[in-house]
């Protein structure tokens, strides 16, 4: 047990990935209640069916405001307040500046930025109200180095989520609110098995110390961390979980 508590409702998106789904596994396993939320309706409901009792799928598009809205709006009707928000959607993309459209571009900030940000912005009144709340955003080694693999706009989309961190953590820190990311480097996912080549993969375990790529079930238990009360005094911090890949 790492501390949660119990009787907590925490959101996380991105909820139907394999990093998603790990996380809200291991924090249902500390006894609260988990909202997964991701667009893959269908593959959400089969993940919300690994998680368990405890959890509970919410079909929205983190990249559509309107839709956070209607989606915040319904939480709180049915659910009440959310005291910890992980935010996990991403959309990953390995184009250069070049050959990256203004759709493209639009389309990975909506995602992996917007979203945590129009988040942040419905569901921090009511942490700010109870005294109490935890936000960790899944940022990425990729704002730290310029993207070994990934693009620029998924680097810059990064970028701006760990400067999101630091405006959250500063804003907030007084009202019992902590806001910290985590920062992976090759989780063993799609977008490391499907995403990239083997050659590529192959160079990239030669260059990680630990010989090996990170487990979703890593991350997870890092983000269990991070939301619980022993975590009380970490914000505005990014966490890396990268193996070695790079250190600062």
């Amino acid at each position: 047990m790492t501390g949660i508590g119990h009787g907590r409702l925490l959101l996380v998106t991105g909820a139907a990935g394999v990093l998603g789904t790990a996380i809200c596994r291991r924090i249902a396993a500390d006894g609260h209640r988990v909202l997964m939320m991701d667009i893959d309706a269908e593959g959400l409901r089969t993940r919300a069916g690994l998680v368990g009792e405890p959890a509970r799928p919410v079909v929205a598009d983190v990249g559509d405001l309107a839709a956070v809205e209607r989606a915040c709006r319904s939480i709180r009707d049915a659910h009440g307040h959310v005291d910890t928000l992980v935010n996990n959607a991403g959309l990953l993309t390995g184009s250069g500046t070049e050959e990256t459209s203004p759709d493209e571009w639009r389309r990975l900030m909506a995602v992996n930025l917007d979203g945590a940000f129009h988040l942040a912005r419905a569901l921090l009144p009511g942490m700010r109200e109870r005294g109490f709340g935890r936000v960790v955003n899944v940022c990425s080694m990729a704002m730290k180095t310029g993207g070994l693999t990934a693009g620029t706009a998924y680097v810059a989309s990064k970028g701006g989520l760990g400067a999101l961190t630091f405006a959250l953590a500063r804003e907030t820190a007084a009202h019992g609110i902590t806001v910290n990311a985590v920062a992976p480097a090759y989780v063993r996912t799609p977008m490391v098995t499907e995403q990239l080549t083997h050659d590529q993969r192959q160079a990239l375990l030669r260059r990680i110390p630990v010989g090996r790529f990170c487990e979703p079930e890593e991350v997870a238990e890092l983000v269990a961390f991070l939301v619980s009360t022993h975590a009380g005094f970490i914000t505005g911090e990014v966490i890396d979980i990268n193996g070695g890949l790079h250190m600062d």
